[in-house]
């Protein structure tokens, strides 16, 4: 009984840090990806809609010209 004890404890996530890290560490590279690959794909649908047409006062130009 104790040997099937000590297996199970050795195959604990909590208590072996090897496996355990590795976990973590997969689990986080599977998360920066699957980001990446969300922002790419949000990227790739957005569109650049070309300059638009604002109304500048005359005043607030480069070149001011008044009235």
């Amino acid at each position: 009984m104790s040997h099937h004890h000590e297996e199970t404890v050795s195959k604990d996530f909590t208590k072996n840090w090897v496996n355990s890290s590795r976990f973590v560490f997969y689990l986080s590279l599977a998360a920066l990806v699957a980001f990446l690959v969300g922002a790419s794909f949000r990227l790739s649908h957005e569109t650049y809609k070309g300059k638009p047409d604002v109304e500048i006062q005359s005043s607030s130009k480069y070149t001011p010209e008044y009235k």
